[in-house]
C-alpha cells in the first residue's frame, strides 16, 4: 500500500495523529503529485496537527504555480488577516513620527493597502513576505535574528553609510553603538541608504523605528539622495559638531561582546589575543581563568566603595552608577586598566566592544546517548558556567569566534604541556603537586564543541577559525575575521603585541609572533601514529568541513578489530598515564604503616587503570562507529560551526590542508 493510501485509510478511520504523520511522510516523498502535496498538507493543517509543515508546503505550491487562488485566500484568511491590526497600527505610528522627522527628506507614504509588500506570520518570531509585483512568497525573514551579517564598521574615516538595513536587530546595533555627533565633536550620523521608496514604507509595516528616531542619530537617504552623503550639518542645518567637547565613552555605552572561545587546551588562543591587543576599537582582556572573574568582580567593588566613602573623583566611565553589576565591574576594571586599553581610540566614532576569552585548565565534556537510535546529548560543566554567567548575558550584542588548530598536534601540545606541569614536585600555591594525568584520548573524542547548537544565543553568530590560516595567511586570515566581528581591519592586526610589548612569549619555550614552526611541529615524543589515526578517523567529520587531510589514517576500513588493534598500541599516552601515577603513587603512605605502596601494589593498580581505559575507548569509539546523533536539550540537532572563508585574493601561501 502507498503512503497516501495508507493516510487516507488511516484519516478515514479517525486515526488523526497516525493520519498526520502518515501524510507528513508523503510529504517527504520525492514522487508526489501537487494534487498530493495538497491533500497531505490540507489534512495536516485542518486536523491541526504541525501547522509549519502545512505553511511550507502551501508556500512551495504557490510559488510553482498550483492552486494558487486557492492557498492565497486560505493563507489570508488563516495566518494575515488575524495580524494585519498590529502590522496597520505599526506603519500608522512609524508614519506619524517620520513625518515630523527632520532628516527623513520624503514624506509621501503610501496607503497601507497600497504597500508592494505583505507579511504573512509564520510563527512568533518572523514572517514568509508575499510579493504582490510578483505573485510570489520570499524566504522566511526574522526581524529580531541576532545576527551581524555585513561589516557596518569598516571603515571609521567617515560617518558610517548602510544600504537597505531591514532588521530590527542590525538597526538597533547601529543605533547603539554609533555614538552621538555632539559626544566626538564632529558630523557622526548613521546614514541609511535605501534603495526602493515603495519598499521602505512596506517594512514600516514590521521594523519600529520610533524608539531609533529619539536621538536624531539616523539619517535616512531615498534612492537617489543618497548623492548626499555626507550632509554637511553647518552648512544645511546650522549645527557646528566642532564646538562639543569630547566626551568619554562610559561603561554603560558599552554593550558588545567579541567571546573568543575556547575549543580544547592548546589550540593557539593566546595568538589571537596578540592579534586584537592593540586594537583602536577593542577593550580587551588578556587570557585569564574563568574562575577568577568573581575575584574580579568583588575586588572592584570594595574600590569603588572605599573610593565613594572616602569622597574621591569617581572616574568618567562610572560617573552616576549606584548599584555595580557583574559586567560594570568587569569593563570597570578593564577601563582603568592601560593594558586593557593600550591601543584604543578614544575620540572613534563607535563605541568600543569587549573582548574576551574566559580560560578553563581544560574543556571536558559528557557524551550521553538517550535512545537506540544514537541521539545523544553534549554537556560541558564549563560551558554550562559560561552560558550561566551574568556577565555574558547582560551584552546585547554578542559575537564569538572559536579557534581550531590540527586535532592530533593539540592533543600532542596538550600532553606535552600536562608533562611539564606534572613534573613539579609543587604547585603554583606552593602545596606538593598529587595531580595525575588524564586520558586525553578520552578527552578529545568526547570535546565536539565545533559542533554548536544554533539556538544557543551564545553561538548563534558564530565562526570557527584556523590556526594554521592565521599563521600561514595572516592578511587574508584577520582581514575575514575582523570583517565577520565587524571591526575594521587594523594595523594594529598586523602584529602580536601583548602586556609585554611585541611578539610576547605567552609560555617559555613557545614560538614568538607569526612564527609558523607551530604549524609543523608534530610532537612525535607525545603521540604515536596510532593515537594519531584514531583521533582522525573518529573526529573526521570535523578534519573534512575544515580542511584538515588525514595525515595518519589511510583510508582503511575500519571495524571492532581495526578498533581493538588500535587501542592496544595507544603506547605513548598509556605510558604518559601510568607515569604520571607511578609518580603518584610513590607519594603515597599506607594508613597503618606510613610505609609506601609496594612495587606489586603499583603495578596492580596501574594495570587496573589501563585496562578501565581501554574498555572506556573501545566503549566510546563502538557508539561512534555505529553513529550518533548530537542534539541540543530540546531534541534539535546540533551543527558544525561555519568555518571562516578567506579571500583566495589575499592569500600569501597555501592554503594549509
Amino acid at each position: 500500500m502507498k503512503t497516501i493510501e495508507l493516510a487516507r485509510k488511516l484519516a478515514e478511520y479517525k486515526q488523526v495523529e497516525d493520519a498526520q504523520k502518515a501524510y507528513t511522510l508523503v510529504l517527504g516523498q520525492e514522487e508526489k503529485t501537487p494534487e498530493e502535496e495538497m491533500e497531505a498538507a490540507s489534512y495536516i493543517f485542518f486536523s491541526q496537527g504541525e501547522y509549519q509543515v502545512a505553511y511550507t508546503t502551501f508556500v512551495s505550491l504557490y510559488n510553482r504555480g498550483h492552486f494558487q487562488a486557492e492557498l492565497l485566500d486560505l493563507m489570508t484568511q488563516a495566518f494575515y488577516l488575524p495580524n494585519v491590526k498590529e502590522q496597520r497600527r505599526c506603519y500608522r505610528e512609524n508614519c506619524e513620527h517620520f513625518k515630523v522627522y527632520p532628516y527623513l527628506f520624503r514624506k509621501g507614504f503610501p496607503d497601507f493597502d497600497q504597500l508592494p509588500i505583505q507579511f504573512f506570520p509564520f510563527d512568533d518570531k518572523g514572517f514568509i513576505p508575499f510579493y504582490r509585483a510578483e505573485n510570489r512568497f520570499g524566504a522566511y525573514v526574522n526581524f529580531n535574528d541576532t545576527v551581524i551579517d555585513r561589516n557596518f564598521f569598516s571603515d571609521l574615516e567617515n560617518p558610517i553609510l548602510a544600504k537597505d538595513v531591514y532588521s530590527q536587530y542590525q538597526l538597533e546595533y547601529l543605533n547603539d553603538n554609533v555614538r552621538k555627533s555632539e559626544w566626538v565633536g564632529r558630523e557622526n550620523h548613521i546614514y541609511l541608504h535605501y534603495t526602493n521608496w515603495d519598499v521602505f514604507c512596506a517594512y514600516l509595516q514590521c521594523l519600529n523605528f520610533v524608539p531609533l528616531l529619539k536621538e536624531e542619530k539616523l539619517v535616512f537617504l531615498m534612492e537617489e539622495e543618497v548623492s548626499q552623503y555626507p550632509i554637511d550639518f553647518q552648512a544645511r542645518f546650522g549645527i557646528d559638531y566642532s564646538k562639543y567637547p569630547l566626551k568619554p565613552v562610559h561603561v554603560r555605552e558599552i554593550n558588545r561582546l567579541i567571546w573568543h572561545t575556547q575549543l580544547a587546551a592548546h589550540n593557539g588562543g593566546d595568538f589571537f589575543n596578540e592579534i586584537f591587543h592593540n586594537h583602536p576599537n577593542l577593550i580587551s582582556l588578556e587570557s585569564v581563568m574563568f574562575d577568577e572573574f568573581p575575584n574580579i568582580y568583588a575586588k572592584f567593588r570594595r574600590q569603588f566603595k572605599r573610593t565613594r566613602q572616602a569622597g574621591l573623583p569617581i572616574p568618567s566611565w562610572l560617573k552616576g552608577m549606584q548599584q555595580i553589576t557583574d559586567k560594570d565591574a568587569l569593563l570597570g576594571m578593564m577601563m582603568g586598566d592601560e593594558n586593557c586599553c593600550r591601543g584604543l581610540d578614544r575620540a572613534s566614532r563607535i563605541v568600543p566592544a569587549i573582548f574576551l576569552q574566559p580560560h578553563f585548565r581544560n574543556i571536558i565534556y559528557k557524551v550521553e546517548v538517550t535512545d537506540q537510535k544514537g541521539t545523544t546529548l553534549l554537556s560541558s560543566e564549563q560551558y554550562d558556567q559560561i552560558h550561566a554567567s551574568k556577565l555574558f548575558q547582560s551584552f546585547k550584542y554578542i559575537k564569538t569566534f572559536t579557534p581550531m588548530r590540527r586535532i592530533t598536534t593539540s592533543y600532542a601540545a596538550t600532553i606535552r604541556f600536562m608533562e611539564e606541569q606534572l613534573a613539579k614536585e609543587l604547585t603554583d600555591d606552593g602545596k606538593p603537586n598529587l595531580k595525575v594525568g588524564s586520558d586525553v584520548m578520552m578527552e578529545r573524542l568526547k570535546n565536539r564543541s565545533f559542533m554548536i547548537d544554533p539556538q544557543d544565543r551564545l553561538y548563534h553568530d558564530s565562526v570557527l577559525v584556523r590556526f594554521e590560516d592565521g599563521k600561514l595567511n595572516p592578511k587574508a586570515t584577520f582581514t575575514a575575521l575582523a570583517k565577520f566581528l565587524d571591526i575594521p581591519y587594523t594595523e594594529s592586526m598586523t602584529y602580536c603585541s601583548g602586556k609585554s610589548g611585541l611578539n610576547p612569549e605567552s609560555l617559555e619555550g613557545n614560538v614568538l609572533g607569526f612564527d609558523a614552526a607551530t604549524v609543523y611541529r608534530t610532537y612525535d615524543e607525545y603521540a604515536n601514529d596510532e593515537e594519531r589515526a584514531f583521533l582522525e578517523y573518529f573526529l573526521r567529520d570535523a578534519y573534512e568541513c575544515y580542511g584538515y587531510d588525514f595525515h595518519y589514517y589511510k583510508g582503511e576500513s575500519v571495524d571492532a578489530n581495526w578498533i581493538r588493534d588500535k587501542i592496544e598500541h595507544f603506547s605513548t599516552l598509556n605510558a604518559f598515564i601510568t607515569g604520571s601515577r607511578r609518580k603518584f603513587y610513590a607519594k603515597l603512605r599506607r594508613a597503618d604503616d606510613q610505609e609506601p605502596m609496594s612495587e606489586e601494589e603499583v603495578k596492580r593498580r596501574l594495570d587496573e587503570r589501563l585496562k578501565d581505559a581501554s574498555k572506556e575507548r573501545y566503549n566510546l569509539a563502538i557508539k561512534l562507529q555505529e553513529g550518533l546523533r548530537f542534539v541540543n536539550k530540546n531534541g534539535q540537532p546540533l551543527r558544525l560551526m561555519t568555518p571562516l572563508k578567506l579571500d583566495p585574493a589575499l592569500l600569501e601561501n597555501p592554503l594549509y590542508h
